[in-house]
């Protein structure tokens, strides 16, 4: 991904996904895109930025905690988060922020 999102004026939400893969590849691409294409679908979905190099990072946007707990509770995204857990991950951390303040150039 080479764009920035574009989000609304804060406040709104930054949920921040930091992994480090495994060497198993396994429909790990095809389930990242599905997963990106699923969360655009969200109710409450604001956008994503994301970059991977020896560890990938995946910032997503959501207009509330509500809209967040429910792309945490959708079932194609449990069953990928599964996958990651046992296959893909080695080792991640998620974190949820609050956006208060942004300035852009």
């Amino acid at each position: 991904m080479t764009e920035i999102a574009n989000t609304p004026k804060p406040p709104y939400y930054a949920v921040i996904f930091t992994s480090v893969r495994t060497d198993i590849e396994d429909g790990y691409a095809e389930t990242a895109n599905r997963m990106l294409n699923l969360a655009a679908e969200q109710p409450g979905f604001l956008g994503f930025e994301s970059a991977r190099e020896a560890v990938g990072i995946t910032v997503s946007y959501w207009s509330d905690l509500q809209a967040i707990k429910g792309w945490k509770q959708n079932v194609e995204h449990i069953a990928a988060q599964e996958k990651g857990k046992s296959v893909w991950y080695s080792a991640f951390t998620t974190r949820i922020c609050k956006v208060e303040r942004e300035y852009s150039m």
